[in-house]
């Protein structure tokens, strides 16, 4: 069985520790290969190769890092194929899923590529008698990233292009449960031209996360995950002075209301709420019902439901693949059960599904379920699987209230030909991210993701603009060049312009 190992200063290795970890194919249930699981020294060895790095890449020319940063776009969009199919393996995506992320991945990198333009400064000539000031953005030093297994090419995507094109070093720490990706992708960065110890990967679990917000010579710290998480990481991190950007959980709303096309939001809502299997943070696991949209929304996105194709992810004919694992498949399972037990109507029940050939794997089947309360555990908790859950609400400004008392606040959409509604709905709800008959509303990379509440903490959105900011600091330079004949008097008063 292959291990999977780290890659620190440019090669593979196993590192210090003997903990090994499971990497399962959702599909079979079998487990295909083991990983690492880093000790604390192996992430002293990973900080200590980006620190190493970090002085002569912090130096690098712009024209250096964008032609770098070009070679590693094409490689990428070289080798979609090869990502696909890893990610699909460990994940259980299906290919075109995962060929997706990819795609959104490389528009960052893509974004990345104009770092001459983004890393501009500004000038302001004669600020003051014979004074000129000036500013630029510098990088930070050795950044991390600590991300999920929802996306395990796409959100790493999201920093190290972005942290690495501001001149930072980066280690990433990636899910344990799908980790193939990352080390295809240092293996493209590598061929790329970037110099070794400046892309680093830690696998690793719990210990190897605490590490890395322990570690002195970590500047900053971006995560992409659950909500209990991301507080964790933001408060140990900036506990130590390190800038955090943490993105947590979602409860995704879709306001249905009845002017819409009910055909196209049913289709719309059932790819949002079932595609990747539900495992995406922008999912959407909340439809609201406007008044007389429900009962002709449940028939026809409960038809949409049921046909959606369920099957391996390499089986071409698959439209849904597996979750992550076992204990996901019974969670997501039993949450449907409270549900019913609490009074909800399941509709399309995804419970028990068997998959022809792959009777092990980890098979939820697309679930509707309708008449669900903002008390029920099937609402209240991040469910992360293919479950739609369906409030009903009377009207537009109830709907806003709905989406305003949950206290995620990632994405959120509504379908209407009523544009004064939409533009109600776009002002009044507190979400970070909306959309307008737009189910999954995930900017492009050069404007910036992150959500409200308790979906973010710290203070920036990930990549786009404020990607840029996070990973640099801004100097001010005052600057004055007396002429020798024409001496300047000092004064002991506070200094002002004239």
């Amino acid at each position: 069985m292959a291990t999977i190992e780290h890659w620190i200063g440019g090669e593979f290795t196993a590192g210090t520790s003997q903990r090994r970890g499971p990497v399962f194919n959702p599909a079979t249930g079998e487990q295909q290969h083991e990983v690492v699981l880093g000790a604390p020294e192996d992430v002293d060895a990973a900080v200590a190769a980006a620190k190493a790095a970090f002085g002569s890449w912090s130096q690098a020319s712009l024209s250096k890092r964008t032609k770098i940063l070009f070679a590693f776009r094409e490689l990428v969009n070289a080798h979609v194929k090869e990502l696909a199919e890893i990610i699909s393996d460990e994940h259980g995506k299906v290919l075109s899923d995962a060929a997706g992320e990819v795609q959104r991945g490389l528009e960052v990198i893509e974004f990345a590529c104009g770092i001459p333009q983004l890393l501009k400064g500004s000038y302001s000539d004669q600020a003051s008698t014979g004074v000129d000031v000036f500013s630029f953005r510098e990088p930070l030093g050795v950044c991390a990233g600590i991300t999920p297994f929802n996306f395990p090419a796409m959100v790493p995507m999201w920093m190290h292009p972005v942290a690495i094109a501001c001149g930072n070093t980066f280690v990433l720490k990636p899910s344990e449960r799908d980790p193939g990706a990352s080390n295809y992708v240092a293996g493209l960065w590598r061929r790329a031209g970037l110099p070794d110890g400046v892309f680093n990967v830690v696998h690793g679990d719990k210990t190897a996360v605490d590490a890395l917000l322990q570690h002195p010579d970590v500047a900053a710290v971006s995560f992409v995950g659950s909500t209990p998480i991301a507080r964790y990481i933001h408060q140990q991190a900036t506990a130590g002075g390190k800038r955090v950007q943490a993105l947590g959980g979602a409860k995704n709303h879709a306001v249905v209301l009845p002017d819409a096309d009910l055909d196209f939001a049913a289709a719309q809502l059932s790819a949002a709420a079932f595609g990747s299997a539900g495992e995406r943070c922008m999912a959407i696991s909340a439809a609201v019902a406007v008044g007389k949209a429900g009962d002709a929304l449940m028939s026809v996105l409960s038809r949409k439901a049921a046909d959606v194709v369920v099957g391996a992810g390499r089986d071409p004919r698959s439209e849904m693949g597996p979750v992550i694992t076992s204990a996901a498949k019974e969670r997501i399972e039993s949450l449907i059960g409270t549900g019913e037990q609490q009074g909800a109507r399941v509709l399309v029940d995804g419970r028990g599904i068997k998959v022809p050939g792959h009777e092990n794997g980890f098979f939820v089947g697309p679930t509707v379920i309708d008449r669900v309360g903002t008390g029920m555990d099937v609402y209240t908790e991040e469910i992360f699987g293919p479950v739609l859950s369906v409030v009903r609400a009377d009207d537009v400004d109830t709907a806003i209230e709905v989406i305003n008392g949950n206290p995620y606040g990632n994405g959120t959409a509504i379908f209407t030909n009523d544009g004064e509604a939409a533009r109600r709905f776009q002002r009044g709800v507190r979400v970070g991210m909306i959309g307008i008959n737009v189910p999954i509303p995930v900017p492009m990379a050069y404007y910036s993701f992150g959500g409200w509440k308790d979906s973010l903490f710290g203070e920036h959105h990930i990549h786009g603009p404020e990607g840029i900011a996070f990973y640099t600091r801004g100097k001010v330079v005052t600057s004055r060049w007396p002429h020798v004949s024409t001496p300047i008097e000092a004064s002991l008063h506070f200094p002002t312009s004239h």
